[in-house]
C-alpha cells in the first residue's frame, strides 16, 4: 500500500469528523516519507552529519556519561524514567524521545550516533531512516533541524508533561514517596523532604550529571564554534 493510498483513505474517513487526529497522523506520515527520501539520497546520514560543518563539532567522548544516560542514572527524573522505560519495554513516547536525545547531545555533548545506535538496538519500532533523521534533527546537524539554541530544560519538560509525576513514579520508584512539587528536581528539594521520602542523593538516587544552565551554556559555546567556523 502506497503512502498516497493511505493519505486518500484517511482523508475519506475523516470527512465530517471533528478533532485533529487525521491531520496529526498525516503529518507524521509526511515526516516518515521525508526521512525515507533523505536516507535514499544521503545514505551516509546514518552515521555522519548531513550538514558538513558539523563534521568538526567538538563532541565529548565519555563512556561513563553514555552509560549513565543509557541506564537512566542521569539525576534528572524525566530523563531517567524515559530511558528505563525504553530498556524495560522497547518503547517511549515521542516527547520523551526528544527530551532524552536533547539531553545526550546538548547537555552531555555526546555524539548523536551514540544515541542513534542505542535507539536502534532497543526500540521495537526502530526505523533506520526515521532514527537517523530524528537524531540529526535534535542535534542540529540534519535537514530542517531544530535551532542550535533549542535545548530542552528537562525540569520544565517534566513539569509540563508529567505534572503529577505519574510517569516518573512508575519508572523511577526510588522517588515515589517525594511530593509532586519536588519530584521533577529532587536535587532542589529540602533535606527534610528528601529524608522523609527515604532519599539520599548520590546513594539511593544520583545527583545531576550536570547542572542545566551549565550544560546549556556549554552546548551554546560548542555550537557557536561550528556556526562561526
Amino acid at each position: 500500500m502506497s503512502p498516497l493510498q493511505v493519505y486518500r483513505a484517511v482523508r475519506h474517513a475523516d470527512e465530517g469528523a471533528s478533532g485533529k487526529g487525521a491531520e496529526n497522523f498525516l503529518s507524521e506520515l509526511g515526516w516518515r516519507e521525508f526521512c525515507a527520501q533523505l536516507l535514499f539520497h544521503f545514505p551516509h546520514t546514518t552515521a555522519k552529519p548531513l550538514k558538513e560543518q558539523f563534521a568538526d563539532f567538538p563532541w565529548r567522548e565519555s563512556q561513563s556519561d553514555l552509560k549513565a544516560w543509557q541506564t537512566g542514572q542521569t539525576g534528572y527524573p524525566i530523563v531517567d524514567a524515559a530511558m528505563r522505560q525504553l530498556w524495560e519495554t522497547g518503547w517511549m513516547p515521542n516527547r520523551a524521545r526528544m527530551v532524552v536525545a536533547s539531553f545526550l547531545t546538548k547537555h552531555l555533548l555526546i555524539p548523536w550516533p551514540e544515541g542513534a545506535d542505542w535507539f536502534w538496538d532497543t526500540l521495537v519500532d526502530a526505523d533506520l531512516a526515521n532514527n537517523a533523521s530524528n537524531w540529526q534533527w535534535v542535534a542540529g546537524s540534519g535537514a530542517d533541524a531544530a535551532p542550535y539554541f533549542r535545548i530542552f530544560n528537562p525540569i520544565l519538560q517534566s513539569e509540563k508533561f508529567d505534572p503529577e509525576g505519574e510517569y516518573i513514579r512508575r519508572w523511577v520508584p526510588e522517588l515515589k514517596d517525594l511530593e509532586s512539587k519536588d519530584l521533577h528536581a529532587p536535587f532542589e528539594a529540602s533535606a527534610s523532604s528528601l529524608s522523609e521520602a527515604g532519599i539520599d542523593l548520590g546513594k539511593t538516587y544520583p545527583k545531576p550529571m550536570i547542572e542545566h544552565s551549565k550544560g546549556r551554556q556549554r552546548a551554546l559555546d560548542a555550537y557557536d564554534k561550528v556556526k562561526n567556523g
